[in-house]
This record gives C-alpha cells, structure tokens and sequence, in this order.
C-alpha cells in the first residue's frame, strides 16, 4: 500500500516537488529498484505472447520476461539498475499481511462464481487480485539477473527501506518504486513509472524529498508523522481524518502526541492500543543493510547461460535470448560516457550585482575611444 494518499496530496499541496520526464533524462544514473513491485507488474502483465508467459510444466515466466526485457531498455538508456529484494516483514506489518490474505481469499471465492457463470472480464479481474510474488519468482529473478550481469541487493527487511538507504549512501541516484514510503523512509528522490511498459507512455514521475519537506513546511519527523495519519503499512490510522485533515492538524500541532491532545476523540476515532510511536521508530531507524558494506557491479553477460537458463523448459526464444544478450553487451562499451553533472561540479547561482551608478553610462570619451579601437572600424 506504501502511504495513502500522498501522492495526491503532494500534487495538492508542493507539486514543484514533482516533475515528469522522459526515461532517457536518467542516463548515467545509478537506480535502486523495488523488485517485488516490478515482479508484481510483470505477473499481472497480460502478454499477447503466450507460449513465452508458462513453462511446459505450465508455470508462469511472464516475471522473468518483465525483468529481462525491462532490464534491457533500462541499460539501453544508460540507466545502471540495482535490483532490491525484500526480506523478512516487520513484525509491524503482520496486521496489513492478514488484511491482504483475507482480500485474497474474498477474491478467490467471487473468482470461482465468475467462473462458474462465465464471466470473462470478472475472471480476468479477481485473477489479478489472486497474484502474489512468491519466493520462488524472486529466486528465479536473482539468477536471471546474475546471468544478465546485473547486481542484487537483499535487505534484510523492507526493500524500500534499503533503496532508501542506498540513496542516502551515496550510492544510486534514486529509489525507483510505486510505493511513496520510500519518501517517509526517507529516498532523496524517488521515481515512479521508470519500470512500466513503454506501450503504456506514462513519464516519469520523479519527487524530491527536499522540495517536499519545503512545500509542506515540515521537517523529517513531523513528515514521518504525517504519513502515519495518512495511513501506512505498519498501523491503523485514527478514523476520520483524511488527508486534508492530517496535513491540517500537523502543520497545526507538529506532532501525533499533540494532535491527541486536542482533537475531538468522539469525532476523531482512535484506534485501541495504537501502536504509531513504533511505526514512527520504523521508519526513522529501519532494518537495512549498511550501503558501505554493498559492492555493486555491472559486469558482462553470459549469453549461453541465459539460453540454458530461459529457454527449453521455460519456452523463450533462443534468437531473442541471444539478441538481448548482445544488447547488454553493447551497452558495457557505451555506458562509458558518463552525465556532464558527473565531471564538473555544478555552483550554486549567485544573483546579479548590481551596478554602481557610475558605471551606468560610459563617458563620450571612452565610447568614442572603444569604437575607435574596434577591428575593421576607421576611426571618424
């Protein structure tokens, strides 16, 4: 779920913290990428090449198709991705996991009557909520990715917890997810979009952290706090405040044991034993890996390990595997060319001077004298 609402309440409140561009305005950038979320897309990705979405024993390779033809158009822009891979859920979580399980089992019986009656775009519809990446599919991902040369990260817990920290590390440019926690835990910049199709055309969106704690005028803490009344993955939020409300109350009293203080709780309903305080620790101090102790490296692809691995059983086309291999390859040797802001260290604007009133107007005599002075000029 990431943050509700808070997209939209970016775009309300600080829009000049998002801009939209093209995939192409991140070459040479370093970009740590959700892979749940983009597993996610892929295995609810309809594909009009069926023989390539299941493997003869019939399961699904459509998120192996995702990642490896996604990965390519990401390095053909010079995009270097370092995929990250969840971990063990905080226990906090377990709350959102069982509303999520019980979601898919609703799914599951409305799907079996939709079956039973035939009903084509029901079927298609509760399939999707159905969908769940499994440890096998990120397993499966991590060799493909071993194989195409790309490197992995798994975090110990949250994989937007460690994007986020590999940002603030130093060492990717961007988190690139569909989740807005990465914000709350605190990505400098966060990319949405970057890993979608590029039949769907949507730009990316990309949000400054920065720009958004101005916009709102609020600090790191009162922003975490913020996202707890929105709504997160790891607390119930305090009933009948929506987003309007919440950056209301917080601009207003700056923080959650404030806003307890004064709102109405008749009117404002909160929940039993509400757990925000560890929410809040959560997301100030997660679980994540130290980004020093990360070595990241792109290295040349195994071709015919790819065709061994994504071929035969699993149906991919062999000239298509090799084509992409080749493809990676070619992007090693013109991924040399690095951004200009790389090499050249970019200082911050100074505004103009302004000039002494002296030197507003240039005496008859230096005038006459520069013209005179000028090449090509005769002197009058």
């Amino acid at each position: 779920m990431g943050i509700k609402g808070l997209s939209q309440l970016i775009a309300d409140v600080a829009p000049f913290a998002v801009k939209e561009g093209e995939i192409k305005n991140f070459f040479g950038r370093k970009v740590a990428i959700d892979a749940s979320m983009c597993l996610y897309q892929f295995l609810i990705a309809v594909r009009a090449e069926g023989a390539q979405l299941t493997s003869v024993d019939g399961e699904t390779t459509s998120h192996l198709m995702g990642t490896f033809y996604r990965t390519i158009r990401l390095l053909e822009n010079g995009i270097k991705p370092v995929y990250v891979f969840d971990g063990k859920p905080p226990d906090l979580k377990s709350g959102e996991l069982n509303k999520r399980a019980e979601k898919r089992e609703e799914a599951q019986k409305a799907l079996d009557k939709a079956t039973e009656a035939g009903a084509t775009e029901d079927i298609d519809k509760f399939n999707r909520r159905l969908v769940k990446v499994t440890k096998q599919h990120s397993n499966e991902a991590k060799e493909l990715l071993k194989l195409m040369g790309v490197p992995y990260v798994d975090a110990p817990c949250e994989a937007e917890a460690q994007c986020a920290a590999l940002v603030k590390g130093g060492k990717v440019y961007a988190t690139a997810t569909e989740d807005m926690d990465a914000l709350t835990f605190g990505s400098s910049i966060l990319l949405r979009h970057l890993t979608f199709s590029e039949a769907r055309k949507m730009p990316v969106q990309e949000f400054n952290y920065e720009k958004l704690l101005s916009g709102f005028e609020l600090n790191r803490d009162e922003f975490i706090d913020l996202c707890i009344l929105l709504g997160c993955d790891y607390c119930d939020s305090i009933r009948g405040i929506g987003p309007k409300k919440a950056i209301e109350l917080i601009n207003k009293y700056r923080s959650i044991e404030k806003i307890l203080e004064n709102i109405d709780t008749t009117k404002y309903i909160v929940p039993e034993n509400w757990n925000y305080q560890q929410a809040r620790q959560l997301f100030k101090e997660p679980d994540v890996a130290d980004p020093e102790s990360l070595e990241l490296k792109w290295v040349e692809p195994d071709e015919e390990g790819l065709v061994k691995y994504l071929c035969g059983d699993r149906q991919f086309n062999e000239d298509r595997i090799r084509a992409g291999a080749k493809k990676i390859l070619k992007t090693k040797s013109t991924a040399t060319q690095g951004r200009l802001d790389s090499f050249f260290k970019v200082l911050p604007s100074t505004p103009a001077q302004k000039r002494k009133p002296e030197d507003k107007k240039t005496p008859a005599s230096k005038k006459a004298k520069t013209t005179a002075g000028k090449p090509g000029r005769k002197p009058k």
